[in-house]
């Protein structure tokens, strides 16, 4: 069964409800001092007072205290019952936790001399025994109370500052890393600027250079060669592009709001591309798309453009001559891309970053939860990934 919890004030209730029901018993039973002498009600009144100011405890812990100790005197001289003098000590205790850190400190003198008073008196008109037991009892009254609540009190602002240390550390760590990861971002976004962007540029404005020259040699616009000098100026001026982009939001100075990621609306453009660079290879480009689309989460749709892009673009590069085939699939729960390229063994292996782009589609499928596969089937390269509808609802990849 669970542990029933109980709310401050609920425990102020119950503090002074069983102190209240604990001193009635006791004065039922007459256990309270001089009871031959002393009526009942007399007694009743000081801890009838003493739970009342038990519902102060916590909200105005000094004035429950002070009213409590008039309350106490009171109590000695109209038949000490047991319940009303451990409630003055819890009273001690919540004003020594739960008050002011000066008031509080006033308390540990105080009941040091309250106890001397009354044990000095105590053995000045009485017996050496009835001192001490004075002693001890007010040592129990005043001051036991005190020590413990001023310990704990101490303990858990101790704690206190050892969590408030913990946080600025942790924020300051916090700091150290955002501005390392910063640091790292410009230095990224330097080398992406000065080497590839720089190159793409070049690309770029050698093949206009070119195209302009296959102009003034009245070239055909269908020739294999012009067509091939059109899509290289069109890929590198789009990649120039989308570098620049990524430059901003990597720097972080007033990125390019109106770039938008990828979507699978672009899957045609991505076609017309791949068929305009593989014409020459001897490739045929077929599409399928089945299923009702819906609507896609970005970073699924973000996956699968890439990976339809990285697929046409390693048939382009590493196909034999036939026909690709791209098919995209709609399901309640995943989508699922399959793409079939004519396979040709041994081709590409060796060159710079070969298999850089498996790599890439597989990571993409395995951080959105999907699975990913490519490999030869039946004579024929085969690329399929299985991406889940929201991240993280798929299977793990494989």
């Amino acid at each position: 069964m669970g542990t029933v919890t109980l709310s401050p004030r609920q425990e102020d209730w119950a503090i002074a409800a069983a102190g209240l029901l604990g001193g009635v018993l006791l004065i039922g039973f007459g256990a309270y001092d001089d009871n031959e002498h002393i009526p009942a009600w007399a007694a009743l009144l000081p801890l009838l007072a003493m739970a009342a100011l038990e519902l102060l405890r916590r909200t105005r812990p000094i004035v429950a205290v002070c009213a409590g100790g008039l309350v106490f005197g009171v109590n000695i001289f109209a038949g000490s019952v047991l319940a009303t003098v451990v409630m003055y000590t819890d009273l001690l205790y919540a004003a020594t936790l739960y008050g002011p850190a000066r008031p509080a400190r006033i308390l540990h003198p105080a009941g040091a001399a309250v106890t001397l008073l009354l044990s000095g008196l105590t053995l000045h008109y009485g017996t050496v025994s009835a001192a001490l037991t004075v002693l001890g009892v007010g040592g129990l009254v005043f001051i036991a109370p005190v020590w413990t609540a001023d310990l704990l009190r101490r303990q858990r602002e101790q704690t206190e500052s050892a969590r408030l240390r913990a946080e600025q550390t942790a924020l300051l760590a916090e700091l150290d890393r955002r501005t390392a990861v910063a640091a790292e971002r410009a230095r990224m976004a330097r080398e992406l600027h000065d080497v590839i962007a720089n190159h793409l540029s070049a690309i770029a404005i050698h093949a206009t250079g070119a195209q302009s020259l296959a102009r003034r040699q009245s070239r055909a616009a269908d020739e294999p060669l012009v067509e091939a000098l059109a899509v290289i100026r069109h890929n590198s001026v789009q990649g120039l592009a989308e570098m620049r982009r990524m430059i901003g939001l990597l720097r972080e100075e007033r990125p390019d709001r109106s770039y938008a990621a990828p979507r699978l609306d672009a899957v045609d453009a991505l076609l017309d591309q791949a068929r305009a660079a593989g014409r020459g290879a001897g490739l045929a480009f077929e599409a399928e798309q089945c299923g009702e689309r819906g609507e896609l989460s970005a970073p699924v749709e973000l996956a699968a453009y890439r990976i339809v892009q990285e697929s046409l673009t390693n048939a382009v590069k590493h196909a034999a001559a036939g026909t690709v085939r791209l098919w995209i699939g709609y399901r309640p729960e995943e989508l699922e891309i399959v793409a079939e390229s004519p396979y040709r063994p041994g081709e590409g292996l060796a060159l710079v970053g070969a298999r850089a782009g498996l790599v890439g589609m597989g990571e993409r499928a395995q951080l959105l939860g999907g699975r990913f596969e490519a490999g030869p089937v039946d004579g024929r390269w085969r690329v399929r990934a299985v991406l889940p509808r929201e991240p993280g609802r798929g299977e793990e990849g494989t």
